[in-house]
Parts: C-alpha cells; structure tokens; sequence
C-alpha cells in the first residue's frame, strides 16, 4: 500500500501546484538515489523537461499570487492540474523509492488505473482550492491571495517529498484535507445564512 500512499500524496501536492510534483520527480530522479523511475517515465528526469517545468513553476507561481489573474490560472488549471495529477500518480505509484521497494506488485496489471486514479484526486484538490481562493481574496481585498498561494506551493513541496520519503505521514495530510473540507463546507453555509438574514432584515426595515 506504500505506493499508493506515494501516489496519492503526489497526485494531492498537483492539485494545488501542477509542476512541483513533477519537478519533484524528476530533480530526485535525477540528481538522488531516493527514487528510481521506471523505463517509461524515465523522462521524468530528462535535463530539458526539468528546465521546462521549472520555468512553467515560475510562470504559475507569479499567477497565482496575483487577485483575478489567480482567477484565469485556476480556470486553465482545471485541464492542467488532473493531467500533471494522473502523470505524477502513475510514475510515483510505479517507482522504486526509499520505502517502496517492489511497486510493480500492485499496478502489475490495468496500468490506466494508476493514472486515472491521479486524475481524479488531483481534480479534487483543484476544484477545493479553486473554490476557496475567491473566499480568500473576497475576505482580504486580495491581500491574501499571495499568502495563501505561498502557503499551498509550500505544502506541496512538503507533500511531494513526505509522498517519496515517508509516504505513511500522507495520511496525516489526507486527514487534514477532510477536516478543511467540512470546515469550508461548514463556514460557506454560515456565510450564506448571514446574507440571508441580512437581506430580510434589510427587507424589513
């Protein structure tokens, strides 16, 4: 179940940053001997698609910090983002890493599974931070759409080393995930009770 757990993590970390994951993958690949990619993503690791995704990061990272600009990248993230999920998913569930040691044991068949399956959980994760994001800045004037950015690059990091290294410590974050759901599902429904109210109130005067 190691991989799994090191898929899930990486497919969660490209629902908030499509290019860490990736990156990930391949600066390790490369440059370590904490992971070893499989023949088919051994490109992963390949000089040129590391400086591409490096300078794709550095485009989405200015994006995202920037109020209604975030807004627009969101929007051409819903495609990229499940893509990047369902490639990060099927290489780390299929790789050879510090803790998993023979991952080709529970993919050995139905190799679409692994992707799909990073597919949706990357869609997920989009889908709440594409939701929350404009709570964000609605509530800040904007001023916290670059804190809040920093903070999800930051944990997607955390996320897709943790997925390689000590991929048991995902289900902590995937914890966490559930409890920011009910939280923002809890206080959305508070927020649209108090508009509510505020109107009839308005209404009656």
């Amino acid at each position: 179940m190691l991989e799994v757990l090191t898929g899930t993590g990486l497919a969660a970390s490209a629902g908030l940053n499509a290019y860490i994951p990736l990156l990930t993958l391949g600066l390790l690949a490369r440059y370590s001997d904490l992971i070893d990619l499989p023949s088919g993503w051994a490109w992963l690791g390949n000089g040129w698609v590391i400086v591409i995704l490096a300078v794709l990061l550095a485009v989405e990272m200015v994006a995202d910090k920037v109020p209604v600009v975030d807004h627009i990248n969101d929007v051409v993230q819903t495609v990229v983002r499940p893509t990047a999920g369902g490639l990060a998913f099927g290489a780390g569930s299929s790789s050879e890493t510090v803790t998993v040691s023979d991952p080709g044991s529970f993919f050995s068949s139905h190799q679409w599974v692994p992707v799909a399956t990073g597919v949706a959980l990357a869609f997920g994760v989009h889908l709440l931070k594409s939701a929350a994001r404009p709570v964000v800045n609605a509530t800040t004037a904007g001023f916290g759409a670059p804190v809040a950015s920093t903070a999800e690059d930051a944990t997607s990091v955390i996320v897709s080393l943790v997925a390689i290294i000590l991929p048991v410590l995902v289900l902590a974050f995937l914890l966490g995930l559930v409890f920011f759901v009910f939280w923002f599902v809890r206080r959305r429904s508070e927020r649209r009770r108090e508009r509510e109210a505020a109107r009839a109130a308005g209404f009656r005067v």
